[in-house]
C-alpha cells in the first residue's frame, strides 16, 4: 500500500484493462484491484473513463476522484478525497458494502460501509 499523498488523500493500485465490452472490477491482479474498462487508452479516454466509474460505483462526484499516478500506464494509483485507502479497497472489491442513503450525505467523509450479512 502507498503512502499518503499530499492533501492526505490514501491512494489504492489499480490494473486497467481498456477497450472491455463493459466497465467491471473483476477482482485482483497482483495486489491491485483489476478494472476493465470499455475507452480505449487514447487521449486519456481511459483515465477519465476510470474516475467516472469510481465515482459511480461509490456514488461520490467524480472531481473527488484522483489518479496520483501512473496516467499512461495500465498501473495506476488512484484516491477518493474523504476516503481511506481500506475502506475505498473494499468498497471497490465489493459494492454492496456502501450503503445508498449514506452516499448522499453532505458529503463529510465516505458513506459507511455496511457489515457484511447486514440487511
Amino acid at each position: 500500500m502507498a503512502a499518503t499523498e499530499p492533501g492526505g488523500l490514501e491512494p489504492v493500485a489499480v490494473w486497467i484493462q481498456p477497450r472491455s465490452s463493459r466497465d467491471q472490477v473483476v477482482g485482483e491482479r497482483e495486489g491491485a484491484i483489476a478494472i476493465r474498462l470499455q475507452a480505449p487508452p487514447v487521449n486519456g479516454a481511459a483515465n477519465r473513463a476510470l474516475q467516472r466509474f469510481v465515482a459511480r460505483r461509490l456514488a461520490v462526484a467524480p472531481s473527488r476522484v484522483r489518479l496520483v499516478r501512473g496516467q499512461a500506464s495500465r498501473h495506476k494509483w488512484l484516491a477518493v478525497e474523504g476516503w481511506p485507502a481500506a475502506d475505498l479497497r473494499r468498497a471497490l472489491l465489493d459494492p454492496g458494502l456502501v450503503e445508498p442513503e449514506a452516499s448522499a450525505s453532505s458529503g463529510d467523509g465516505p458513506p459507511k460501509l455496511a457489515a457484511i450479512g447486514q440487511p
